[in-house]
């Protein structure tokens, strides 16, 4: 088939481009379910790039599940991007362990991973400007524009508008703060699912749902009616590690729309993945239905104690006011730092580093234990077992700190130790899990 014209910008990433072009061309229409793209030798060759470059960008649709290949037929599209929202268009520390234990729970960070002469250069940076004389609400400045060219760069988000970046202390803070905001009613949550974005919302005073996960991420189907909100962690689903499929999020967002509740989007980890790019976010489907959660904690540490929200104008103007009352605000120090962590080029420069070790640990993991399930993101995988009486006693007796989930098996986190930690404790994690079995 003939494709429209798919311009690319030699000065910018090509093959992210080219996934925008075919995005756009099936939204507009040119490209249609059913429809074969050309080989990615034949494009390569029509557009003038190398093969690598076409490569990638197939892969990338292939990953959000725009397109699916079939064995010796080609790539065909698969499902149509939701329309674009004219307001997208942008203007041009550790956790505690038993003492001498090995800690494999998740949620710790790969501080190892960041270079220490860039980390000393953000704090004398973060310290430069003057004192402020007033509370900064929304944020200090340059954090926001930071986090604004963080989310173009690594995550394909272009907020709607310069102010919409809002700092937080955190993805698990700014929940809260979200849920103190909220209509009361009940809000429909992932089950199993992250167990302080559930403590934090019954603490605002909400009822929470649970509603079944299965190896697609949340059951959007299964989401009941009259809900105020839907929280979700779509792009590495936590503890179960799946991705939502694109069917899925379309299916919510447009639920999102009809039903008139929000979408409250953690993407904890969104950075982190070792296949393919990072997943686009449910915040550039619906921006006018998601709240966004993003945070520093697992791609540099949490202590910093900073983090971001995007939402619709309505539940940042609730936000700011309430935090106006209250007098409550996020510390700006972490945010300084990040901002000259950033704008010195360093968070970029971490991010690769952080991919490429946490990839290769990735594959440490799974070499040494039985099948695993979760994507190939993150910094966790979950070792599936029927029965986990004991198993946590068992391995702390061993040197070993694991999180166990019955009736799910081990949920191992592999960034925290250092590699010699981990390359000593999967042996006894292996025995311990065919112990089990």
């Amino acid at each position: 088939m003939e494709l429209p014209p798919l311009p690319l910008d030699r000065t910018r990433p090509l093959a992210g481009q080219l996934a925008d072009g075919l995005r756009a061309a099936a939204v507009g229409g040119a490209l249609r379910v059913g429809d074969r793209l050309p080989s990615t030798r034949a494009l390569a060759g029509v557009l003038g790039v190398s093969r690598t470059v076409t490569a990638a960008a197939y892969d990338q649709l292939l990953a959000e599940g725009w397109v699916q290949g079939r064995v010796g037929a080609g790539t065909f599209v698969r499902a149509v991007p939701p329309a674009l929202s004219p307001a997208r268009v942008a203007e041009p520390a550790r956790p505690a362990a038993e003492p001498g234990g090995i800690d494999l729970r998740p949620g710790v960070p790969c501080t190892q991973a960041i270079d220490r002469s860039a980390w000393r250069r953000a704090w004398r940076a973060g310290a430069e400007p003057e004192p402020d004389l007033l509370p900064v609400y929304a944020g200090v400045p340059a954090f926001r524009t930071a986090v604004a060219e963080h989310l173009l760069r690594h995550r394909g988000l272009v907020p709607a508008e310069p102010g919409a970046v809002v700092a937080t202390g955190g993805s698990t803070g700014a929940l809260a703060e979200v849920a103190r905001v909220l209509p009361r009613g009940r809000v429909a949550v992932e089950d199993p699912g992250y167990r302080r974005a559930v403590d934090a919302l019954r603490a605002a005073g909400l009822e929470t749902v649970p509603v079944p996960v299965d190896e697609h991420g949340l059951r959007v189907s299964d989401i009941p009616p009259d809900v105020v909100a839907v929280y979700c962690t779509p792009a590495h689903q936590f503890p179960l590690g799946a991705r939502l499929p694109a069917e899925r999020r379309i299916a919510l967002v447009e639920r999102a729309r009809s039903e008139g509740f929000l979408v409250l989007e953690d993407d904890y980890d969104g950075e982190l993945r070792y296949d393919v790019a990072p997943l686009p976010l449910l915040a550039a489907l619906g921006p006018d239905v998601v709240v966004h959660l993003g945070t520093v904690s697992k791609i540099l540490t949490p202590t910093l104690g900073a983090g971001w929200l995007v939402a619709p104008p309505a539940v940042r103007a609730a936000l700011l006011t309430a935090r106006e009352r209250t007098g409550s605000r996020p510390g700006v120090a972490g945010q300084r730092v990040f901002a000259a962590f950033a704008e010195a080029g360093d968070l970029a420069r971490h991010l690769r580093r952080l991919r490429r070790e946490l990839g290769e640990r990735r594959a440490l993991v799974v070499g040494a234990l039985p099948p695993v399930r979760g994507d190939q993101a993150g910094a966790h995988v979950v070792v599936p077992l029927a029965r986990t009486d004991g198993l946590r006693a068992a391995a702390a007796a061993r040197g070993v700190e694991l999180d166990v989930w019955p009736g799910h098996g081990v949920v191992l986190g592999y960034a925290g130790p250092t590699r010699a930690e981990l390359a000593a404790a999967l042996p006894v994690v292996a025995d311990l899990v065919r112990a089990a079995t």
